[in-house]
């Protein structure tokens, strides 16, 4: 059984880079942003795992942690 695929990384700021090749909004480059649909959950999320590598040696911003407790540790 195949799992669900993942929602775009696209948050409507649209504008490729000319010296990267990427997207200023969501990273991906133009190949990338076509074969988004066709990208199966697992290469979808590996895409997620690089763009946010990019973002980061862009920007400098990583994701944050979560600072939820797991369930054993809120007892």
């Amino acid at each position: 059984m195949e799992r669900e695929k993942l929602a775009s990384p696209c948050i409507s700021i649209c504008q490729i880079n000319p010296v990267s090749g990427e997207c200023s909004g969501c990273y991906r480059t133009r190949q990338e942003i076509a074969q988004w649909r066709s990208m199966d959950y697992d290469a979808q999320a590996a895409l997620l795992k690089q763009l946010g590598e990019r973002r980061a040696a862009v920007t400098g911003v990583t994701r944050r942690k979560t600072r939820r407790r797991s369930e054993r540790n809120s007892v």
